[in-house]
């Protein structure tokens, strides 16, 4: 028996230390998921500084949290640190795509891959909200370019059909970056027949004030009647 009772230190040791990990982990993706959430606020209000301290910050803290959790891929695969590093997706991809510039890869991010298409599927929202952001000002080319990133990322969800345990549930994600899409199209397509709508007012207004102004010229002046 004393042989078990030194099983059992043994035992607790390591859970201490899984423990530990935990909790730091804990906080650690509570951090990062809060530094995501500040850039991607940061580049919807145009604050391109601000979003770069924060993609900074949570790149550190998306390569601490692989480090801490190198002897513990039980906790490294759970769900709030999965949460976590989609969020990290997220914020990296709505960046890049609304700042024009290339797609961040899988390889750069280093996150697990249904993490990375789960981050991807969100990104859509995101695109979804700064179209409607420009659309308030008029039709935009901008809107048209985000929504066709919105329907490139769709196209390329929908063919991962695998089960859910596989993919993290990443079908209904698909499902519901489908239903973003669809709506942001349907605004874009009314932002564009307005646009038309509105040029096509200002002309007939121009060529009926030029008629008007050419008819009031070329006026007959009447005969003088008196005496």
């Amino acid at each position: 028996m004393r042989k078990l009772q030194a099983i059992a230190d043994e035992i607790r040791a390591a859970f201490d230390a899984q423990t530990t990990a935990r909790d730091r982990a804990l906080l650690q993706a509570r951090t990062l998921t809060r530094h995501c959430a500040l850039a991607i606020r940061a580049v919807h209000r145009d604050d391109v500084e601000g979003m770069r301290e924060n993609l900074a910050e949570a790149v550190k803290l998306a390569n601490t949290l692989r480090s801490d959790l190198a002897d513990y891929p039980d906790l490294y695969y759970a769900g709030y640190t999965q949460d976590a590093l989609k969020e990290f997706v997220e914020a990296n991809v709505t960046c890049a795509l609304i700042k024009d510039q290339p797609l961040p890869s899988l390889k750069e991010l280093d996150v697990p891959h249904a993490t990375y298409l789960n981050g991807l599927a969100e990104v859509v929202g995101e695109l979804r909200r700064r179209s409607l952001d420009i659309l308030r000002h008029g039709y935009s080319q901008e809107a048209e370019r985000l929504l066709g990133h919105m329907d490139e990322i769709y196209s390329v969800l929908v063919t991962m059909d695998y089960p859910d345990a596989i993919t993290n549930g990443l079908r209904r994600q698909t499902d519901i970056a489908r239903s973003l899409i669809e709506r942001t199209r349907g605004d874009v397509t009314f932002s564009l027949r307005g646009e038309h709508l509105e040029q096509s007012i200002s002309k007939l207004v121009e060529q009926l004030g030029a008629e008007a102004v050419e008819g009031t010229i070329n006026l007959p002046r009447g005969e003088d009647t008196d005496g």
